[in-house]
């Protein structure tokens, strides 16, 4: 029977390293890009553990290439309300290693990256961490309405395509945050933009729940079936720059899309998410993850 990869679901880990990757030749074939898998396999079977998950994507269009052709497309760019952006970097690899350990995340990805070198120039490299209570930057406890138990599978593990049972959709988008102007917002306006209670995180209600929050923008139904996506993001920053490394994993990509069509007022109904006047996506990619089979079929 095929596992998802199991890092996907692993929650209690404090440090988080994200890597992505661009091939150096774009131009090459199936044949050789065959067999240079194992190096990466490797070193993930080797280091896999109770305190230390690496997960690996793929550019969907990659995999499409490299395996088997999957009904899943690359990012690109949303224009929205206002002229921002959500942008693609849509880049070809994304390697995900977190742990108990900061120093060993880095000497891990440090390997990886010596591994794929020969291929691959890395094009982003970001260290983030969970904090106290799970709260992003901005003071708000991030994921509140995450699924839990068995319904994170449901809301992240495709299961409507053949072949890509217990694989999975994913998306990440680092966001820098203006923290000194939402900081000079009043408490109960910041709760507007989020569409939470600050201290508690309790869901506004009614009318104290604006129609352009961020929870409003993101909870979406379809047809009365809610279209629940399954959240890893975690905080980053120095004293120069702050923000939220978002990561995603979906059972189909629309959930993610519409999310975003939302948020950037692309949907018709001239609304779109406060939160982008308080916070800028800077990257966007997906990513097809692999089951831990599939993923080892590659050897």
């Amino acid at each position: 029977m095929t596992h998802p990869q199991s890092g996907i679901f692993q929650e209690d880990t404090l440090h988080h390293h994200h890597l992505e990757f661009k091939l150096r030749n774009p131009e090459l074939s199936d044949e050789q890009l065959e067999g240079h898998w194992t190096n990466i396999i490797r070193i993930i079977s080797s280091y896999q553990s109770d305190e230390l998950q690496i997960v690996v994507g793929f550019r969907p269009s990659l995999w499409s290439q490299i395996k088997t052709k999957i009904p899943y497309h690359d990012f690109s760019t949303m224009t929205g309300a206002l002229g921002m952006t959500a942008p693609s970097t849509q880049n070809d690899l994304w390697i995900w290693i977190h742990g108990s350990h900061l120093d060993q995340n880095f000497d891990i990805a440090l390997e990886i990256s010596a591994a794929l070198s020969s291929l691959f120039e890395v094009v982003l490299d970001i260290q983030s961490f969970v904090r106290s209570e799970n709260r992003d930057l901005t003071g708000f406890i991030d994921g509140s309405a995450n699924p839990k138990d068995d319904a994170r599978f449901e809301a992240a593990l495709i299961k409507d395509h053949p072949g890509s049972e217990n694989c999975s959709i994913a998306f990440t988008q680092q966001w820098v945050h203006d923290l000194k102007s939402f900081k000079q917002l009043a408490i109960s306006e910041q709760e507007a933009v989020i569409g939470r209670t600050k201290s508690e995180s309790i869901e506004l209600e009614g009318e104290n729940m604006p129609d352009d929050s961020h929870v409003s923008r993101t909870d979406v139904k379809i047809d009365g079936t809610a279209l629940k996506i399954y959240r890893r993001s975690t905080p980053y920053g120095s004293i120069s720059t702050q923000g939220l490394f978002f990561v995603a994993f979906a059972c189909e990509q629309r959930r993610i899309q519409i999310q975003l069509e939302r948020m950037f007022g692309l949907t018709g109904d001239n609304l779109h998410d406060k939160i982008i006047h308080f916070s800028k996506a800077v990257t966007g990619s997906y990513w097809y993850v692999p089951s831990e089979s599939i993923l080892n079929s590659l050897k």
